[in-house]
């Protein structure tokens, strides 16, 4: 488990390249045979990725959350991206293809990752945030999410927005998923940009050619910087930050949120004439 402390939105101003990509960026995930968790101070948000070959890998709990299981305070969202595998909770087993989502409530104890083909491994990427109340497990596939289609090829940002743990599908504490796809052509992710004053947000890019980036534009509306992100790298993004992104072409991510509002519209759009 990796400690993320953040920078404030006074201290990021000061910070360079090298600074903002250890700060803000999760460079770590998916790595064949390995389960990778970031702790966040921010929402106590924790980000990850499980990826197992040979043998399971199993979601436990820690020092830095003091639980004797991961689940013991904590929800769960799970997002495959890579090939067929499976989770197994406390006996139930969930099969789990390319693009299916699985949601676990606080209280589960048994928490397992499979692959069907340990050559061509599943990569479970993993939210969680804290939890108040227990809510039941669900699987999601990508057609059973409630789907929205946003923007237009003349402002480049023609997308589907694919709501897999939302307050319209499921009960949960606070965590709220999905997964965003920019049709070709299209490059920006949003913009008009906006922040979450409520709430923190994680973006996960992925499904990107080897020599793809997306520029993900982060800080306050005034003072805006970037990072270039790339294949299956997330980003860590605080309530008082803009999140905008424009890549070399279309592009794929997974978005997650936790804190006050679980409402997907509760946004503060920032207008164009305040970006700098």
């Amino acid at each position: 488990m990796e400690l993320r402390y953040l920078a404030d939105q006074i201290r990021y101003q000061r910070m360079t390249t090298e600074e903002l990509r250890a700060t803000f960026l999760v460079e770590s995930l998916f790595r064949d045979g390995e389960l990778a968790l970031v702790y966040t101070e921010a929402d106590r948000g924790i980000v990850g990725s499980a990826v197992p070959t040979t043998k399971a890998l199993e979601l436990s709990g820690s020092k830095e959350m003091a639980s004797e299981y991961f689940a013991q305070r904590r929800e769960v969202g799970i997002l495959n991206i890579g090939s067929s595998g499976q989770v197994t909770v406390d006996g139930e087993t969930f099969a789990m293809n390319n693009r299916d989502g699985l949601y676990i409530g606080r209280g589960a104890k048994d928490i397992r990752f499979e692959s069907k083909n340990p050559r061509d491994p599943a990569a479970f990427y993993i939210l969680s945030y804290p939890a108040h109340a227990s809510y039941p497990m669900m699987k999601v596939s990508k057609q059973d999410t409630e789907m929205v289609q946003l923007g237009d090829a003349e402002t480049s940002n023609k997308r589907t927005i694919y709501k897999y743990i939302h307050p319209g599908n499921m009960a949960t504490c606070q965590l709220v998923m999905g997964i965003t796809e920019l049709e070709s052509g299209s490059v920006w992710n949003t913009m008009a940009a906006h922040t979450h004053e409520r709430r923190t947000e994680i973006y996960t890019y992925f499904d990107l050619q080897d020599d793809d980036v997306v520029f993900h534009f982060m800080g306050k509306p005034n003072e805006t910087r970037h990072l270039v992100i790339r294949n299956r790298q997330a980003v860590i993004s605080p309530s008082w930050s803009i999140h905008a992104g424009a890549g070399v072409r279309n592009y794929t991510f997974i978005w997650g949120m936790g804190g006050e509002n679980q409402d997907f519209d509760d946004m503060d759009f920032i207008d164009m004439e305040s970006i700098q």
